[in-house]
């Protein structure tokens, strides 16, 4: 990842939060989006510090061009699960996700509905 000085600072210090983050690719460059580095209260005042930019992914072409490739043909989303320190690199594990169909969803709404009625049934019989 392509990163400033107070961010490295701030990993260090475990103010970052990667959930909900995916990645993007335009132009022919992957970017991280939707992950929040919190500025340390060191940081200098000089600095502008911005939490959620989006982040420059480092990545050479064959990774690039598989990510790319799967994510238009196969309709894949590409996620961040883990950043984790190797040697002195920032290191952001990402999978490619396939998404829920709408009949896959009808499942999930069902077994929903059949547990809050669960509740409801329990909270007035006791």
């Amino acid at each position: 990842m392509e990163l400033q000085g107070w961010e490295i600072k701030a990993i260090r210090s475990g103010k970052v939060n990667i959930s909900d983050t995916y990645v993007i690719i335009q132009n022919g460059e992957a970017f991280l989006v939707g992950s929040r580095i919190s500025p340390l209260n060191q940081a200098s005042t000089h600095v502008i510090c911005a939490p959620e930019r989006a982040r420059k992914l480092l990545l050479n072409k064959r990774e690039l061009d598989r990510l790319i490739g799967a994510r238009d043909r196969q309709g894949y989303s590409i996620v961040a699960t883990a950043m984790y320190w190797k040697k002195c690199w920032v290191k952001l594990e990402i999978y490619l996700a396939k998404g829920k169909h709408s009949h896959d969803k009808r499942d999930t709404v069902k077994d929903r509905d059949w547990q809050r009625q669960k509740e409801r049934v329990m909270k007035h019989s006791a």
